[in-house]
């Protein structure tokens, strides 16, 4: 058999230069590539490498063997994990309307126009969010302190014994309080945002129709801005299921009251760090990890969805 030779004067179509669709795409993942490599460092690593951890368990007398899901199993039998979930849980069903409610009220106030001094207001709301957590709890602290703080000072100029903020009965609530005086300005900020977008053309629908504050704030205000109540409740979730800087700092002025597994993220920290038990807190954070993740995706759905 004998094969067709190209002749010498037939040259060979130029190859196809790339399109502007396959530069686009080039040009796409290269805007997103360094994004991609750091959360695949910073965030899918770390997970990956909690959940091989949860799998495992190293003992003294045997070292390092796979136990499957015994870890997990021994977490959801765990008194001391569900005290702190309750405990988290209830710090979340209380202190988070209370905080969105006075965010809202601000943000609203703010955007009324009626409030004299609103730029001045607007930052000074939101100026504890810029001081670091650290410094505000142990402000708060020295402000809770029956011997040393304000309650003390007040007690003793007034010969009264008010009631300690940091005892076993109220410390959940000075730890909101906290939280509270540090995030309040972050919400409002979010709220007049979405409240400055709102267009014009409703309030002047709304005034033609004769509507008056409260009906603009229900039939308009709340309507538009309910992407934002979400967003921030979602935040807030998170955020109480994340609870840790704040025991862990007032834990020495109230050690009888804060203990090591006072919230997850405080018991996880103590089994790792100073049990040595990385196997087994890998588990409880796996755990925490999927309730927020629930939680916060149901919230998302509710509040998202059209007529709710």
């Amino acid at each position: 058999m004998t094969t067709l030779q190209p002749s010498a004067g037939v040259s060979r179509p130029p190859a196809r230069p790339p399109s502007k669709r396959d530069r686009r795409s080039w040009t796409g993942w290269g805007f997103i590539g360094p994004f991609a490599v750091v959360f695949a460092f910073v965030f899918l690593a770390p997970i990956v490498y909690s959940i091989y951890l949860s799998v495992f368990r190293t003992q003294l007398i045997g070292g390092t063997t796979f136990v499957g899901l015994d870890n997990y199993q021994q977490a959801l039998q765990d008194d001391q994990f569900w005290a702190s979930l309750g405990r988290v849980s209830l710090f979340l069903a209380v202190q988070v309307p209370i905080m969105l409610g006075i965010a809202l009220l601000i943000a609203l106030a703010l955007d009324s126009g009626r409030l004299y001094g609103r730029d001045f207001f607007r930052i000074a709301i939101f100026l504890p969010y810029a001081v670091p957590a650290v410094v505000a709890t142990l402000m708060w602290g020295f402000i809770y302190g029956t011997r040393f703080g304000l309650v003390g000072d007040i007690n003793e100029a007034f010969g009264v014994t008010l009631p300690d903020p940091l005892s076993p009965d109220l410390v959940l609530a000075s730890i909101g309080n906290i939280v509270t005086w540090e995030f309040v300005g972050y919400n409002m900020l979010i709220f007049y945002a979405a409240l400055r977008v709102i267009p014009n053309s409703l309030y002047e629908a709304a005034e033609i129709d004769g509507a008056g504050q409260i009906r603009v704030i229900t039939a308009i205000k709340l309507p538009a801005i309910r992407g934002a109540l979400v967003i921030a409740t979602i935040f807030s979730i998170i955020g109480s299921f994340q609870l840790f800087n704040e025991p862990n700092i007032l834990r020495p002025l109230a050690r009888n009251a804060i203990t090591t597994d006072y919230t997850p993220n405080f018991f996880t920290y103590s089994l790792s760090f100073n049990g040595q038990q990385h196997n087994y807190s890998a588990a409880v954070a796996i755990i925490m990890g999927l309730i927020t993740m629930v939680i916060a995706y149901a919230v998302q759905l509710r509040g998202m969805r059209k007529g709710a």
